[in-house]
């Protein structure tokens, strides 16, 4: 027979850690083999749902740009529309104004020389004007003016 030396059974040992060694890396190999295609597969889903919201999203802006666009046409049509009624106005103001206030002062001055009081009439009660709740008499409002 034969006898077993410590030197082979050194190799057989050797040889055995080698062989367990090699069948983890194996394993862990054969791991991130599929964890790399389950990536790989995640990756590619992305990009088909990607593009086509990417697709959507530029659409979007670019509907979005248009109505700003709109909006802004109609804001500077706005403001022209503004700007000639404002003048408009100065111009009916300047050439209306000044005649009208005159032949109303007219008017209030013939209504109150005809409407002058008349004798043996009972004099009127004094107006009163309201100052921030406050009733103020006539006369004191009329003192007022004078001092």
């Amino acid at each position: 027979m034969h006898t077993v030396s410590g030197g082979e059974v050194a190799g057989i040992l050797v040889a055995v850690f080698w062989a367990i060694l090699v069948s983890f890396l194996a394993v862990a190999l054969a791991r991130l083999a599929q964890t790399l295609k389950a990536t790989t597969k995640l990756v590619a889903d992305v990009t088909d749902q990607a593009v086509p919201l990417l697709a959507d999203a530029s659409t979007a802006v670019r509907s979005a740009q248009t109505q700003i666009e709109r909006v802004d046409a109609i804001a500077s049509d706005v403001q022209e529309v503004t700007s000639n009624a404002s003048a408009l106005s100065t111009t009916v103001a300047s050439t209306f104004g000044g005649p009208l206030v005159k032949v109303a002062a007219f008017g209030y001055g013939v209504r109150r020389a005809i409407g002058g009081r008349k004798e043996g009439a009972p004099a009127k009660e004094p107006r009163r004007t309201v100052i921030v709740g406050r009733t103020v008499a006539g006369a004191r409002r009329d003192k007022r003016k004078k001092g």
